[in-house]
């Protein structure tokens, strides 16, 4: 052999050892080092904007802390953003983009209800896990056609429960609601019927306005007139603020009541006289500063509030549930394995339907019969008081 071909034949084995050994490591499999591109359709402006902005600060912050945690076994999560403008057909287009990217293994979309129902068909077409912070029941159900869709946001029937209790624990018998004329809103008004007919408490009054209005001064006269006990309110955290104020206005006396969808800031600003003494159902996470981390997980939501307000100045009642989507997907595509540098949409919606943990939000369980994982057991009770929302003693 020519010392030519001896040292090219030494070189072709060395390279074939060294490769041998970075990609099979004594007979292991190659180790996987290719990102997890979670895409993310979020309200970033139009009239949904505001819930839309918390949801983009949680999961950038999410993200960052996963891929500075070294726990991800040599890989790293990115984020791939769209506008859908408060749009349910701009929203469709954005999903039928992501799920036509090979790259992407799953999506996380915002609290649209319309945008997550919409898209529900295309999502199953495109065989593409989904993870919605929408409330409406109808984002999830029926599984039968919602196969590769899950939610994570508080339950109607849930929220009214929870609500109700509070009621007959301070003896209210008659109130009036204020929803939004959504598939939540409606869903909303059936649940607290059937609550309130257990309860014996009357529905005295109902008025409902669009998720777009900014006006609800007439909507509050009528409930005001109407002179009920007490005022839930069923809407967003703007047009809770709006109504809390409008009511007022109207000569309204009585306590207000605020279902999940209502959370936003921590503290209320503006807002904060109108709403005061109001009550809340959400999670404890809201006000994770007023309680005892007696246990790891509530440590690690004491942890994601404290880290979230250090960053962007204030605390979102919605940030956990984006971050829990992105450690629901990105637990899953661990778990899920498959090939290296490839995207096992199946495998990894056939793990996030058997997920579970303690997340920021609270418990989270997701089971082939309901993709909708929080649990009833992660909603409390909150009140405002002087200007925030404080743990209800």
């Amino acid at each position: 052999m020519t010392p030519f071909r001896s040292a090219t034949a030494l070189a072709a084995a060395s390279a074939m050892l060294a490769t041998t050994l970075t990609g099979c490591q004594f007979g292991g499999q190659e180790q996987d080092t290719s990102p997890i591109v979670i895409a993310a359709d979020l309200e970033l402006s139009g009239a949904a904007a505001g819930v839309g902005k918390a949801y983009r600060q949680a999961l950038e912050l999410k993200v960052q802390q996963l891929n500075d945690s070294g726990a991800l076994n040599g890989r790293t999560v990115e984020l791939l953003l769209k506008d859908n403008r408060s749009d349910a057909s701009e929203s469709l287009r954005n999903i039928a983009d992501f799920g036509n990217d090979k790259r992407v293994s799953a999506i996380i979309m915002g609290g649209c209800n319309e945008c997550a129902i919409g898209a529900a068909r295309t999502i199953n077409e495109k065989q593409i896990p989904t993870v919605a912070l929408a409330s409406a029941g109808a984002v999830a159900n029926p599984v039968a056609d919602r196969r590769y869709v899950f939610k994570l946001a508080p339950n109607a029937a849930d929220n009214a429960s929870a609500l109700t209790v509070e009621l007959v624990r301070r003896r209210v018998t008659s109130v009036g609601l204020l929803r939004t004329d959504d598939a939540y809103g409606r869903e909303g008004v059936q649940a607290l019927r059937g609550e309130f007919r257990k309860a014996g408490i009357q529905l005295t009054a109902e008025a409902s306005l669009r998720t777009t209005d900014t006006e609800v001064d007439r909507q509050a006269g009528t409930l005001a007139a109407a002179e009920p006990e007490a005022l839930v309110i069923w809407t967003p955290p703007e047009q809770a603020m709006l109504a809390a104020g409008a009511v007022k206005q109207a000569g309204f006396t009585g306590p207000l009541y605020f279902d999940a969808s209502a959370a936003g800031d921590l503290f209320l600003g503006a807002s904060g006289r109108a709403a005061e003494r109001a009550t809340l159902v959400f999670t404890q996470t809201m006000v994770i500063d007023d309680v005892i981390a007696t246990t790891p997980a509530k440590a690690a939501r004491r942890q994601w509030f404290q880290d979230y307000t250090a960053r962007f100045g204030g605390y979102h009642g919605s940030s956990s549930f984006a971050a829990d989507a992105v450690q629901l997907i990105v637990d899953a595509e661990l778990r899920a394995g498959g090939p290296p540098a490839t995207v096992d949409r199946e495998g990894l919606r056939d793990v996030l339907e058997t997920s579970q943990m303690d997340g920021l939000s609270g418990p989270i369980r997701m089971t082939p019969d309901n993709h909708s994982g929080l649990m009833p057991q992660a909603l409390t009770t909150l009140v405002a008081r002087n200007g925030r929302w404080r743990l209800a003693s």
